[in-house]
């Protein structure tokens, strides 16, 4: 063989060499490495070991993405989070995806909670922090203070929707939204019916809260605030049972079950007792939705004052004008009581 054969194949062999070279290294970068779709949530201060554990089920082979990370020096900038990883991404974009710290967000909702308790212990359920930062923080007397709240009306703030958050949101930061959303619910509408009816936004948002336990019925709410609020505009007694049902769990425990209101119940030493006590409690007896709230502010127009549950029509009541109409409706829902043998 000459020397030009053999500088030839030399060179012909090196630039395979250099070709199968280049392939794998772009191969590494930008041939897909993905194989499903799905979040990956990433907490805070994880290292980079522990993402690549994370990310693995996602991967048909780590290394090439171990690889490209360090080559980015991802392993220093790593952003906790939920990432919306997709099929057939490469690592290229998998890790600009990550060192980005793009996330998505989440919906974080809840529904009508009694205490700070089980509203920590729903929100922990949906973001990184844990309820135990989460309920420091909603109870924070300094917080509550700043912000004109107290703790027995503090519940208020927390409006039950759906919320958009980002999963790594903190205890504070969550508190912090809340306020936010808050402050933007008692719009200037909101605030002018209020006042109309000589109500701040806690009474408003503590005779929802009354209305919210009387009646599941969402139809029904107007009609039964407008029942209460006549009762408070003629300076009569609330006389609400689910400020009782309140009064006796303060006492006898959250977990306490109590389907039926005993007349003996109704000498309760309370402040909540609205028997005893006239006018509205010191605050909400639990966290009322939207509609509660809106049926307050919105009451449907009648003169009705007195209401017993309905034993026609399940979750209803039946409304009326006269103590007498009442005491008759009123019978008629014992006696079906005493037959479905509810006796607590």
């Amino acid at each position: 063989m000459n020397i030009k054969k053999l500088i030839l194949l030399i060179t012909s062999l090196l630039l395979i060499i250099a070709g199968i070279l280049a392939y794998n290294f772009y191969a590494k970068i930008y041939k897909s490495n993905t194989t499903k779709e799905g979040y990956v949530y990433i907490p805070t201060d994880s290292n980079f070991d522990q993402v690549s554990e994370l990310v693995r089920p996602f991967l048909k082979r780590v290394k090439p993405f171990n690889w490209v990370a360090n080559k980015k020096n991802y392993p220093n900038t790593i952003k906790a989070g939920k990432f919306h990883i997709t099929n057939g991404m490469n690592n290229n974009d998998l890790v600009n995806l990550l060192r980005s710290g793009k996330q998505t967000t989440i919906k974080l909702s809840f529904n009508n909670q009694d205490t700070f308790e089980k509203l920590a212990g729903r929100i922990a359920e949906q973001i990184e922090a844990d309820s135990i930062s989460i309920l420091k923080a909603i109870k924070d007397p300094t917080f509550l203070k700043q912000n004109g709240f107290e703790s027995k009306n503090a519940l208020a703030m927390y409006i039950p929707n759906t919320y958009e958050f980002y999963w790594n949101t903190s205890a504070t930061t969550f508190r912090k939204k809340m306020l936010s959303q808050y402050n933007r619910f008692w719009n200037s509408n909101r605030l002018a019916k209020a006042k109309k009816l000589n109500l701040s936004k806690f009474e408003v948002i503590t005779l929802a809260s009354i209305v919210q336990k009387e009646t599941a019925t969402v139809n029904e709410r107007p009609k039964v605030a407008r029942l209460y609020l006549n009762r408070l505009q003629d300076k009569w007694p609330l006389q609400a049972d689910p400020t009782i049902i309140f009064a006796l769990k303060q006492k006898q425990g959250q977990h306490k079950v109590i389907k039926r209101v005993l007349l003996n119940d109704l000498k309760i030493e309370s402040p909540y007792n609205t028997y005893k006590n006239a006018g509205l409690p010191p605050g909400p007896i639990a966290m009322p939705d939207i509609s509660s709230i809106d049926a307050i502010l919105n009451p449907a127009n009648h003169n009705y004052y007195y209401m017993c549950a309905s034993i026609t029509n399940i979750g209803q009541h039946e409304f009326a004008k006269t103590l007498s109409q009442h005491n008759r409706n009123a019978a008629k829902y014992q006696n079906w009581l005493n037959k479905q043998g509810v006796n607590r």
